[in-house]
């Protein structure tokens, strides 16, 4: 696994974790980083966390815009989580191009999560990278 890729499943793993426990995201990861027993988190994955924190009010109403018979809550937490992780990367993280951002929430999906998953990530996703340049413009 890509370092890259390793940083997006790192990022799912706190987010998620944070979500099931009820705990904030940030608490999770400063306590992550300053495990020694837990998976090391790499500057990629805590922005990546911090990132969707930070722009999760945005994020969740593109989501509730664009999932098309599904709100933010229904949505599997698993899909949830990685439909935010692959939006703030492509909104907000310029190095990463749109395709990149796809394929590896998508890969993610296929290996964490329902059989269609990976289906309805890409078909999110795809219509928010869509309008990418518009909602980037508009930031």
């Amino acid at each position: 696994m890509r370092a890259r890729t390793k940083a997006r499943k790192r990022a799912l793993d706190i987010l998620f974790e944070s979500e099931a426990r009820g705990d904030a995201p940030l608490d999770v990861l400063a306590h992550r980083r300053e495990t020694a027993d837990a998976p090391p988190v790499s500057d990629y994955a805590a922005m990546l966390v911090e990132g969707v924190v930070a722009h999760q009010e945005r994020i969740d109403q593109l989501l509730a815009e664009h999932a098309e018979g599904w709100t933010v809550a229904r949505m599997p937490a698993v899909d949830r989580t990685l439909l935010r992780i692959g939006v703030f990367e492509l909104l907000w993280v310029d190095e990463i191009d749109d395709p990149v951002a796809i394929t590896e929430a998508v890969e993610l999906a296929r290996m964490l999560s329902t059989d269609d998953s990976p289906r309805f990530i890409n078909g999110v996703l795809g219509r928010i990278a869509d309008i990418g340049e518009h909602l980037r413009a508009a930031r």
